[in-house]
């Protein structure tokens, strides 16, 4: 891949899985920018304004619209497969496509703010779920069957507070030149 196109997908590169338990203080960061993350990006998308969230972050990329109404789709999908790990057995996860997602009606007509109003929520019961598991919680796994991959809590945790990061990055580039 073009190394220019790969610092516009990946503006803070891309994700670094643990590949054994996460220690305690690294889970509580991590959980800490999940928290953070919904106010950063109501933030983000009031300094890039209406106009500027009409535009891709990149060529060929998503609009600051449809990189907001993704995350609280992506982030809805990942609390659901950690509750699912919690109460079953290494389960297979269903997995979607993004682009189709971001292309579907209702990205187009919902103002951003109810996207924003719904990571509030979300976050808020997922930071909850999170701060109240045990250290073998957190090793319990599930199963991608698009990446054929299991994956722990831990590495999940890591996954969706990079994402988080990676796409308020993407918004961040849609900021008005000086």
């Amino acid at each position: 891949m073009d190394s220019n196109l790969d610092a516009l997908k990946y503006p803070i590169g891309r994700p670094h899985l643990p590949a054994g338990p996460l220690a305690p203080a690294e889970r509580t960061a991590l959980i800490q920018q999940l928290a953070e993350l919904p106010a950063q990006l109501t933030a983000m998308a009031r300094q890039v304004g209406g106009e500027g969230l009409q535009r891709p972050y990149r060529p060929g990329g998503w609009t600051g619209r449809q990189v907001i109404h993704h995350v609280a789709d992506s982030h809805i999908n990942s609390y659901v497969r950690f509750r699912l790990a919690l109460t079953e057995d290494n389960p297979t996860i269903s997995p979607y496509d993004e682009q189709a997602w971001a292309e579907l009606p209702d990205v187009a007509a919902t103002p951003i703010t109810v996207s924003l109003t719904l990571l509030e929520a979300l976050h808020s019961r997922w930071v909850t779920l999170l701060h109240h598991l045990t250290e073998g919680q957190w090793q319990r796994t599930f199963y991608h069957p698009g990446n054929q991959r299991q994956s722990t809590l831990d590495q999940a945790l890591a996954l969706y507070a990079w994402h988080g990061q990676h796409h308020l990055a993407h918004l961040q580039m849609l900021l008005p030149k000086a």
